[in-house]
């Protein structure tokens, strides 16, 4: 990781190495947070977080979701965002909100302790390569199981999911592989381990429903993308050998971006290079995010 100067931390600037939290904080022993991948992007206007208002809005959703009180409101939380990128002089980085439940009582329900809020920025690539970006990824599917929503809710992003996470991607990074594919419980293909999905066949954009997977807002910039295009996107389960015989597949996030799939399992995903309806929407992507694209500039919060 590369370092920067400043953390908003509590509603101040400290420096990078004073930003720090007791051994015994609740959130390390019972993983009680939420938190936010947030992206800002170099453009000709200068430098523009994407989409901060939807990103803000689901951090405050996951706290409600898992009833995790916040000290702050949505707008200072904002200005905490915007704050922190210009102190720390960054034209592009990686924006990370997170709020858990701090120092205090011991024990599962620690209805006093307070809540620590906290903003980091830095620099970071394309988060699963820029050869992945441009050639694709091998993937494989996990043996862990994603999140039943009555055992994990999936629209909180919380913390302690992401346990789930690292064991998936540990696995298929072990195995060979680039990333994980995880299925929700009943067999059916969820998200990967930090992505949602979307395959193509026959000229038709699938997605998964939002069961076991995280409400994602690359996800919806990208159906939204689609639509304009006049690509047909459908939201409905698949299975794993679905994807075998996809005719493209790619992953979405705001770490992996738009990140082609080439292989599931060892087979080879349609042509076995980015299709063309996976170029053009990540073409559309980042017209967007860099602000090439005027009809989305309302996606864009500039730093003043």
């Amino acid at each position: 990781m590369q370092t920067t100067e400043k953390i908003w931390l509590d509603g101040k600037l400290v420096k990078w190495e004073d930003a720090k939290i007791h051994v015994l904080t609740h959130a390390l022993h019972y993983g009680l947070g939420v938190f936010e991948g947030i992206r800002c992007y170099e453009t000709k206007k200068g430098p523009a977080v994407f989409r901060l208002d939807d990103h803000i809005r689901r951090l405050f959703d996951s706290a409600h979701i898992l009833q995790l009180p916040m000290p702050y409101s949505p707008n200072e939380i904002r200005q905490g965002i915007l704050q922190t990128i210009k102190a720390n002089r960054l034209k592009a980085c990686y924006v990370r909100p997170i709020a858990f439940v701090g120092y205090g009582e011991m024990g599962i329900y620690a209805k006093n302790n307070p809540t620590v809020t906290a903003v980091a920025c830095w620099p970071w690539g394309s988060y699963l390569g820029d050869e992945g970006l441009k050639k694709g990824i091998r993937v494989r599917v996990s043996s862990f199981t994603r999140h039943h929503v009555n055992a994990s809710p999936p629209r909180a992003k919380a913390t302690g999911y992401y346990i789930n996470s690292q064991l998936a991607k540990r696995e298929a990074v072990m195995t060979g592989y680039d990333e994980a594919l995880l299925l929700d419980p009943d067999g059916y293909v969820a998200e990967g381990s930090g992505e949602n999905i979307f395959i193509v066949r026959r000229g038709v954009l699938k997605t998964t429903p939002l069961t076991s997977n995280l409400e994602g807002i690359t996800r919806a910039s990208v159906m939204a993308l689609a639509g304009e295009r006049k690509i047909r996107v459908v939201e409905e389960r698949f299975t794993r050998d679905e994807v075998y015989i996809a005719d493209e597949a790619f992953f979405t996030g705001t770490a992996a971006e738009v990140t082609p799939i080439r292989e599931l399992d060892g087979r080879v995903v349609g042509s076995g290079r980015p299709g063309p309806l996976t170029q053009k929407i990540q073409k559309a992507f980042f017209d967007a995010a860099l602000g090439r694209n005027p009809k989305h500039a309302g996606w864009l919060t500039l730093v003043k």
